[in-house]
């Protein structure tokens, strides 16, 4: 999952909200990754902070180029935006991009991942 920045309200909720069902999401055959434009020192100090079983991955430099070949990037405010997306043999399964300040609701992902388990 892409998201805006680290220690912000609604990136910080998501993120121990998945913390809290990495557990679930393991069951099911899923691995987590949050991608965001932070620093990776940056997201090394909010994965302590957050006590993270998964990485929070830094698409620092070139800026964004992972986020902008998911389409995921917004050019005019620098930052990932909140893109989801659920990747299974290597192909991309389901997607969502939510506007600025909207939350995940991570129930919906779940069913999903467990449903391409192989």
């Amino acid at each position: 999952m892409f998201y805006p920045f680290a220690f912000s309200p609604v990136c910080g909720e998501e993120l121990g909200e998945l913390t809290a069902r990495h557990a679930d999401f393991a069951a099911a055959g899923c691995g987590l990754a949050g991608i965001s434009c932070d620093p990776k020192f940056a997201l090394a100090a909010w994965a302590r902070e957050l006590g993270a079983p998964f990485p929070l991955l830094s698409d620092f430099w070139p800026h964004g180029a992972v986020a902008r070949s998911y389409g995921a990037f917004d050019d005019a405010r620098g930052m990932a935006v909140r893109a989801t997306f659920l990747v299974a043999a290597g192909r991309i399964v389901a997607s969502q991009v939510l506007p600025a300040g909207a939350r995940r609701d991570f129930a919906p992902w779940l069913e999903s991942a467990r449903a391409v388990r192989p």
